[in-house]
């Protein structure tokens, strides 16, 4: 008892990539460029949505929480991650691993949900056009977000506190740059079978659940699309779903690959590299994918930025 508490006096110290000094320098300019490009990004779809009336729909409502997720989500592991890439200090504080610990299961199941969320919207979008605003109406995608939020928030805080309750004897090396579930079941000093069997447990049901909604979704849209007469329309329900459903792939791809395998399958700087990849990376693609096949989107941020500089010439009009 003594010794976990010496841990929680001292902190723990994130090894993360520290035994590749080389690989350190170009990974702290990679991560600033997407963290740069996460926000810039994200930020946008946020503005442009809200500003843009013709975007007050379900569809774009989701898209902004999912924006705002991402932002959240990379703040909570980015600024402490440079620190550490960039200094010989590699520690990080008791109170801050344990908040980014909780932060950072909450904000990845919240993705999980949210996306599964999303191809719902996109089924009633298709398979049920007429009725859609009636169906997806304001109250409804509030009640759902809301609903989303708190069950990924008492998921984490049941699996997040059932780790940290491990006696851990002393042991405060992480091999990980981030406090991650995973890794900090690893330095516990007991059995941790039960444990891990729990965390796969529920991983199943916040992953793969989820993941099977995403999935009956589209095989509903899939139908309906096939019963499209037109090619204008069909491609029309393909552009507006082939965007999610890449951000699924590429989120859902990497998840079940770290996560629902046995063991120590995998290779501690895979693991790394993988995290480092669905953490960082995952999020600045997300605006990149979302715009890039989206019209609307397209227009709302030309006006976003015709708006921007309009307002900038006028500052400058009036101080000349």
């Amino acid at each position: 008892m003594g010794q976990n508490n010496h841990t929680s006096l001292h902190g723990f110290i994130l090894l993360g990539f520290s035994d590749h000094p080389k690989l350190e320098m170009v990974l702290s300019g990679v991560v600033t460029l997407f963290y740069f490009v996460t926000w810039v990004g994200n930020t946008a779809i946020i503005l442009a949505s809200l500003l843009d009336s013709h975007l007050h729909t379900p569809m774009y409502f989701f898209l902004r929480n999912l924006s705002f997720l991402d932002l959240c989500f990379t703040t909570s592991i980015i600024p402490q991650m440079l620190v550490n890439l960039w200094g010989p200090d590699k520690t990080i504080s008791y109170v801050g691993c344990v908040a980014q610990l909780y932060v950072y299961m909450w904000l990845g199941s919240t993705e999980c949900l949210l996306l599964a969320v999303m191809s719902y919207d996109r089924f009633t979008a298709i398979c049920k056009p007429l009725h859609y605003l009636v169906i997806m109406n304001p109250h409804l995608c509030l009640k759902m977000i809301i609903t989303v939020w708190s069950i990924s928030l008492a998921v984490s805080v049941l699996l997040c506190t059932l780790t940290l309750n491990l006696p851990r004897c002393g042991n405060n090396l992480l091999d990980h740059f981030l406090c991650e579930l995973p890794a900090m079941v690893k330095i516990a000093c007991i059995d941790t079978t039960t444990v891990e069997m729990s965390v796969f447990a529920l991983g199943i049901v916040i992953v793969l659940t989820p993941l099977g909604l995403i999935l009956i979704s589209y095989g509903y849209i899939a139908k309906a699309v096939l019963r499209i007469k037109s090619k204008e329309g069909q491609q029309k329900a393909i552009n507006t779903c082939g965007s999610h459903l890449t951000v699924v792939s590429i989120f859902y791809g990497t998840i079940i690959y770290m996560y629902l395998q046995p063991g120590n399958s995998a290779s501690k700087d895979q693991g790394k590299f993988l995290t480092l990849f669905y953490t960082i990376i995952t999020p600045s693609l997300n605006p990149l994918v979302y715009t890039l096949r989206n019209k609307d989107m397209k227009n709302a941020l030309r006006k976003l930025v015709t708006v921007d500089r309009e307002s900038t010439k006028s500052k400058r009009g009036q101080k000349s």
